[in-house]
């Protein structure tokens, strides 16, 4: 059973999105992300009133990063700051208390009508206080009449004071890769804005590839951050985003409306086809790397019989790796799949000790991937394209 997307109550009226409009800014605010998908959103939203600016590097992990002195200067020089939530991107949240609490936050995960789950828990478990109501939608082609709904995402925002900040002094260093991206928020409450203190960002875990053991990356308890997986919640966060920002830059709200309104139909054309794409793997069990997939394949009713690792990816035990051994054993796995900037090594030698097939590598959160507007989408096709590829042969 797979969930649907409804934008009947993620979608703002044009009305609403200008009344939460505040003193005009001079300019389109500078917004940086945190992450590719988080980028992508903005980018979307933002057209080509303005280019948004991705912290991560291309390649990197975002469960524990370090930035360079010329990133650290960018997040100083931030207009709006856009991510995920400390649960993914700890590093982030040091580097913004480092520079005091003079910096727009959106949070995400903390954005009203946001479905978030618990490690350990699944959509279908979730019920309607995760802002997800069982509904039928008429929008789909495919699909059983399951919905998916999210509470409004910025019915009643208020507008808010943007806050001045001193940036810190910082060295000279190479600059970022060019990058493109937007986030959301909303309601009057000032769900997902934080303005608070930070310890320094220097502390941030240095990384690059392979796996996490000791790390300072999210934990496995308490929420699972990877909310993006879920396309109904990109919605919600689109039409947030799009009031955030003309919140900011009123002189724009209507082009930010009007930009996040095209992506919502976009994003709805996407579910149905993404949905087509993994019809064939519905009920064919598959063992992924690390527990980051919940969203999206209870979004999708796939069938996850395993994860190699938790869900901050650190290394397995021993113990964990003997039950999944046996479960795959069992022919309780078709596939199993690597992932992007971990090691491969230990996925490929699961499937050669249990005879399941070695799927393509899953890249959740668009590292390897091209940033801009486009990569949301590519992410979700990709993810579709190389499960059923995989679960499908034979």
């Amino acid at each position: 059973m797979r969930y649907t997307i409804s934008l009947r109550r993620a979608s703002l009226p044009m009305a609403t999105l200008l009344a939460t409009a505040a003193p005009a800014l001079a300019d389109v605010p500078r917004v940086v992300t945190d992450m590719p998908p988080v980028h992508a959103l903005v980018a979307g939203v933002m057209g080509d009133l303005g280019q948004p600016e991705l912290l991560l590097d291309r390649g990197a992990n975002a469960h524990a990063f370090q930035l360079r002195p010329s990133q650290a200067q960018a997040l100083a020089d931030a207009g709006l700051v856009v991510w995920i939530g400390p649960e993914m991107t700890p590093w982030l949240d040091r580097a913004v208390d480092s520079l005091g609490s003079g910096i727009p936050q959106l949070r995400l995960l903390a954005v009203p009508g946001t479905l978030t789950l618990a490690y350990g828990e699944d959509e279908h478990d979730h019920g309607a206080e995760a802002g997800h109501d069982d509904h039928g939608t008429d929008d789909h082609a495919a699909g059983e009449a399951h919905g998916h709904e999210h509470a409004e995402a910025a019915e009643e925002a208020d507008a808010h004071e943007g806050h001045a900040h001193d940036a810190e002094e910082h060295e000279d260093h190479a600059e970022n890769g060019d990058h493109a991206g937007h986030d959301d928020h909303a309601e009057g409450e000032h769900a997902g804005h934080d303005d608070h203190d930070h310890e320094e960002h220097a502390e941030g875990d240095d990384h690059a590839e392979g796996d996490h053991a000791g790390h300072d990356g999210h934990s496995h308890d308490g929420t699972d951050p990877h909310a993006w997986l879920d396309p109904a919640n990109a919605a919600v966060w689109m039409q947030a985003i799009a009031v955030e920002l003309g919140r900011l830059d009123p002189e724009n709200a209507a082009t930010y409306a009007a930009n996040a309104a095209t992506e919502a139909t976009k994003l709805q054309a996407l579910d149905a086809e993404v949905a087509g794409i993994l019809a064939p793997a519905q009920g064919k069990p598959f063992v992924v790397f690390h527990d980051a997939y919940r969203y999206f394949t209870g979004h999708y009713g796939l069938t996850v019989a395993g994860s190699v690792a938790l869900g901050d990816a650190a290394s397995p035990g021993a113990a964990r790796l003997a039950e999944l051994r046996g479960t795959m054993q069992d022919g309780g796995a078709l596939c199993i799949f690597p992932e992007a900037q971990h090691d491969p090594k230990l996925v490929a030698q699961m499937a050669e000790a249990t005879g399941a097939r070695l799927g393509g590598t899953l890249d959740p959160e668009g590292s390897q991937m091209e940033p801009g507007a486009g990569l949301y989408a590519a992410l979700l096709r990709d993810l579709a394209t190389t499960i059923t590829d995989c679960v499908t042969k034979g």
